[in-house]
């Protein structure tokens, strides 16, 4: 229970070494893309990563090789996927969530803070956040595609260009 043999825990501490260095060798190489938080994919490749590497040190039916080809796999899906969103519009869509926003110039739009499942107050925990003191000073609230809150300041006409792509926002793109 608390100790097996020294075999087991050299064994780890060779592995766990050798597939970490694996594991960043196949990120070099993949490129900053492979470990960005941009969407649920590449969350869901990052938490992956995570358990490889864990299976690889800690179960020894799980080889070295297993590993670092299970990594290199994940990266080159990884690749395949970021590929495609960036050519496919339809892809894209399929792959990333839209930004939503949750407050507009003094309202909170509470349908979509229902179907984004967030509070007025994590809203308003955001805007202190973002160095805001009071909602007034607030010209949206918006719910990115990797669930971060982004806090627009109020600046007369100045936040447009940039929510084009965002639901509920009257000027998005349908």
């Amino acid at each position: 229970m608390f100790f097996d043999t020294w075999y087991d825990l050299l064994r780890i501490l060779v592995v766990g070494v050798l597939s970490y260095v694996g594991l960043i060798a196949v990120l070099r190489a993949t490129g900053k893309r492979t470990l960005s938080k941009m969407n649920a994919f590449d969350f869901v490749i990052t938490i992956a990563f995570g358990s490889v590497l864990a299976s690889v040190m800690l179960d020894s039916t799980v080889s070295l090789s297993e590993g670092v080809l299970a990594f290199a796999l994940l990266c080159v899906l990884q690749f395949l996927v970021a590929y495609a969103s960036s050519r496919s519009h339809t892809f894209e869509n399929v792959i990333k969530a839209q930004p939503s926003m949750l407050f507009f110039r003094g309202r909170y739009l509470d349908d979509a803070l229902h179907k984004e499942r967030v509070s007025r107050e994590e809203v308003m925990a955001a805007a202190r956040v973002g160095g805001l003191g009071d909602m007034d000073q607030v010209d949206a609230v918006i719910l990115e595609t990797d669930g971060t809150f982004s806090v627009l300041a109020n600046a007369p006409g100045s936040n447009e260009g940039t929510l084009t792509d965002v639901t509920g926002h009257p000027g998005a793109k349908g």
